[in-house]
């Protein structure tokens, strides 16, 4: 797990912004509905960019629509996804929501057919992004460097303290053994006092990207833990600082400008 229910992203929301997001269903392939949240802004400027935002085991939950909002607010068009629309349903849930029974269903077809459908909403609009990035914490760090190898058009992947070398609950292959398939760039977050994802597994990743040929950033933070990117963690506020400048510069050098 991540980050705690009352947890916050630490990124200060803009002062009298108009950045606005609603819960909606998205249908995925298979045709399960499946619960996503939407969010633009219309008084910034669109940086021509879109994302789709993969959580931690809870799913959906307020910490990544307040993600989705601030990212809204830096011109980035975000849909956050949640991942248990088969065995959960679409109804918005409390606190004691057992979510680990959920997690353990899920299979990676299944995550890349949703996350096909919210890059499909976004594309759908009059004015859809000219690129679309996803972006995962923990369990969705993961889950974001799968999409690099599942042929979805992206502009790039970003994970914040997924394991590259973990097999999916389903038993499918780690993101590590599909560099072969990875198909865009990588952005990597991880801290250097992390317990289940050591600095050991993010050199290795840094490593494999570079002999595979794969544009690639791979940054361990020194001292920082897992789920350093939390409001929480102000002895980390630096750090997660810095991470959210390189994903915005990340986005905005991979997102051709008209």
């Amino acid at each position: 797990m991540c980050f705690d229910l009352d947890s916050q992203p630490p990124v200060q929301p803009v002062m009298g912004s108009d950045a606005r997001g609603e819960v909606i269903t998205l249908t995925s392939a298979d045709g399960t509905p499946f619960a996503a949240y939407e969010a633009h802004a219309d008084s910034v400027r669109r940086n021509g960019a879109g994302i789709v935002i993969l959580p931690d085991v809870r799913g959906l939950y307020s910490f990544y629509k307040d993600l989705a909002l601030r990212f809204a607010e830096a011109g980035v068009h975000a849909i956050a996804i949640d991942y248990f629309g088969r065995t959960a349903g679409v109804a918005e849930r409390d606190d004691s929501f057992d979510y680990m029974p959920q997690v353990m269903q899920t299979k990676q077809p299944q995550i890349r057919d949703d996350v096909a459908a919210a890059i499909a909403q976004m594309r759908s609009g009059a004015n859809p992004p000219r690129t679309i990035f996803t972006v995962g914490f923990c369990f969705g760090g993961g889950n974001s460097y799968q999409q690099a190898a599942n042929h979805l058009g992206l502009a790039g992947v970003i994970g914040y303290y997924g394991s590259p070398t973990r097999e999916g609950r389903d038993g499918s292959p780690s993101p590590i053994s599909r560099l072969g398939d990875f198909e865009c760039p990588v952005l990597g977050f991880f801290g250097g006092a992390d317990q289940g994802i050591p600095p050991e597994q993010a050199h290795e990743f840094d490593v494999a990207l570079a002999q595979a040929g794969i544009e690639h950033e791979i940054i361990v933070y020194p001292g920082a833990p897992h789920s350093f990117f939390d409001r929480k963690y102000q002895e980390f506020a630096k750090e997660s600082e810095d991470s959210w400048g390189h994903a915005l510069a990340f986005i905005g050098a991979h997102t051709p400008q008209p």
